[in-house]
């Protein structure tokens, strides 16, 4: 009898290993898995369609990924965001994306994240120091630039131009800005006759347009360094009456920019798909996260959109 007893024992204490080993396979298996990883996003704000579409990208990315994504928003403030990022560190992330508010400020961000050894990867606007695994974005330089070109062309190398800026503590709106400017100032018949920031907000573009138009009754087009700036310098523009004498040209092709061209209101944008932005920075956080080597600098395609190809351009995943 006491040798059927310690059979059964053993077989007992067997069946009892082997099930805990499944289960130490099982949980290995989930480790290496997205739902393992806890990644932060610090969006800069989410009071800009813009910034909408690069956070859905990311949500809608990092679901399909089973990538355990945390979202803040700093209302435009980089106190909050500094806030914000030190609240994301408590949760032991495995790594940070970073959307800036203002360069400078974002550096500190990026410092801290350092001291506790969570890679970080910014997206649409840098950082200006700190180590940063890779970058995500446009080349702000080549919008700036592709603008210039398409109103020297527009306007035949001649007219008064208006530039909006947008937040030039962002190295976005100092780069487009540039961009415009460098290539407009090898064009002896166009003059920019007036430039002034609105910080890439709607309102204060309408507000700033409405003081130029004021000033200058001569205007062959204006140029605004995204669309929310160039939505509300639109609507500015129309109360004055004064569409049919100004092209327009905005960045970054958000939908509202998308059918004012359709509607014939908007002369053109340049097309920085926030959506894609989103999604690549959950696609290169996964790659550092399993260790891969990655480039310091991505850089997406941005385009040039007129009447002429408004319903080809793509500006979120199907």
């Amino acid at each position: 009898m006491k040798k059927w007893l310690g059979i059964l024992m053993v077989g007992f204490l067997v069946m009892m290993l082997a099930a805990c080993g499944e289960e130490a396979s099982s949980n290995a298996e989930g480790e290496e898995s997205g739902d393992s990883y806890k990644v932060g996003l610090a969006m800069n704000t989410l009071n800009n369609p813009f910034f909408v579409d690069l956070k859905d990208g990311a949500e809608e990315t990092a679901e399909a990924e089973g990538l355990n994504l945390v979202v803040t928003d700093s209302q435009g403030d980089p106190g909050k965001q500094m806030s914000d990022v030190e609240n994301l560190l408590q949760q032991n992330l495995d790594l940070l994306i970073l959307n800036p508010v203002d360069s400078d400020a974002a550096a500190q961000a990026v410092v801290l994240a350092n001291e506790r050894g969570v890679p970080v990867i910014t997206v649409d606007r840098q950082a200006s120091g700190g180590d940063v695994v890779s970058h995500i974005g446009f080349d702000a330089l080549r919008s700036g630039t592709i603008a210039a070109t398409y109103v020297e062309e527009v306007l035949g190398g001649s007219g008064n131009v208006v530039e909006i800026q947008g937040i030039l503590g962002t190295n976005v709106g100092r780069d487009r800005s540039q961009g415009f400017n460098d290539h407009l100032e090898g064009v002896d018949g166009i003059n920019i006759i007036a430039k002034q920031s609105a910080n890439f907000d709607r309102g204060q573009a309408l507000s700033v347009m409405e003081d130029i138009l004021q000033a200058n009754k001569e205007i062959d087009a204006v140029y605004a360094a995204n669309d929310e700036m160039v939505m509300g310098a639109l609507s500015a523009i129309e109360s004055a009456g004064r569409l049919d004498e100004i092209k327009i040209i905005g960045t970054d092709a958000i939908d509202p920019a998308l059918d004012a061209i359709r509607e014939g209101r908007l002369s053109a944008t340049i097309a920085e798909p926030p959506y894609f932005l989103g999604r690549e920075s959950i696609h290169t956080a996964l790659q550092v996260l399993a260790d891969e080597s990655v480039e310091e600098l991505i850089l997406l395609e941005n385009t040039l959109v007129t009447e002429e190809n408004v319903d080809e351009i793509e500006t979120r995943s199907k």
